[in-house]
């Protein structure tokens, strides 16, 4: 495992690299940023995972300083799963290139995470951009837990680099809560509860399938089931939930008349704010 903390290093340790896998992370790694790395090992000949809490897609300092961060166990975690590298770059390395647009949402983009977390994406985006034309990797993979992001990312970097976006299932713990750095913020009592609220999630979105309701997702029907749902885990849980809606996965729009459909929902717990999809 090669670790890389300079651009000059990096150019020199991957110059010939042309079939690189790239995994971008936060770092506070978990068995799913794992699943992304075994992925791109299995597929790619390079591996090339960077850790960078990026300040730019916080809409919040306070979340930018409490989100979890511990290098040394993602090093070893990185070194046990044999990462050929490991990019560590600073914030002035990654956003020294002046030149590159400035990326904006479309209106009809302003949706879900996008309606909430103002310029949330918009960093998002513009920090993989700038890695991607750092790195020029063959293929990027992200998870399917963040299917909102992947969605804008794929849009982006597939329409203005050679780069390929790969999504990956969602990895969950044995209660079905889907693994994400934040979970670290719960205690156990969240945690558990955590847990309750994604099955009852899971339930929904199978109820909203089931073969005898002949009704179509989009119908009055489901949207008063949907309706009903939120109230119940809002009063039984005591949580804010900020959306629950189901979205089609062509582009994310409300039309879901034979459509393939997530059911996607953002709550907060106390004050850890998690998403999911189903």
């Amino acid at each position: 495992m090669k670790l890389i903390k300079q651009i000059t290093d990096l150019n020199k340790a991957i110059n010939k690299e042309n079939e690189l896998g790239f995994v971008p992370t936060m770092g506070s790694l978990h068995k799913g940023h794992e699943f992304l790395i075994k992925v791109s090992k299995k597929i790619c000949k390079k591996t090339l995972v960077s850790i960078f809490v990026n300040p730019t897609q916080f809409n919040n300092k306070d979340d930018y300083k409490t989100y979890p961060r511990n290098l040394s166990e993602d090093l070893k975690i990185l070194k046990r799963l044999k990462v050929d590298f490991v990019y560590l770059p600073t914030v002035n390395q990654i956003y020294n290139n002046k030149k590159l647009p400035k990326i904006t949402l479309r209106k009809s983009q302003k949706v879900l995470c996008a309606k909430f977390r103002k310029g949330h994406f918009e960093g998002v985006l513009n920090v993989l951009n700038r890695f991607v034309k750092l790195l020029s990797p063959k293929k990027m993979f992200m998870g399917e837990k963040d299917h909102q992001q992947y969605f804008l990312v794929r849009d982006l970097i597939e329409k203005n680099y050679k780069t390929k976006v790969y999504l990956c299932k969602t990895i969950r713990n044995s209660n079905s809560l889907a693994l994400s750095s934040r979970n670290k913020l719960l205690n156990k009592a969240d945690f558990k509860t955590s847990g309750l609220i994604a099955c009852k999630l899971i339930k929904l979105r199978s109820s909203l399938c089931t073969k005898n309701n002949h009704d179509s997702i989009g119908s009055k029907k489901s949207q008063e089931l949907i309706k009903k749902t939120k109230r119940s885990l809002i009063k039984k849980f005591n949580i804010k939930i900020e959306y629950l809606e189901c979205r089609n996965l062509i582009n994310l729009s409300t039309d879901l008349h034979n459509k393939p459909f997530k059911l996607f929902v953002s709550y907060y717990l106390n004050n850890v704010r998690l998403i999911d999809n189903f």
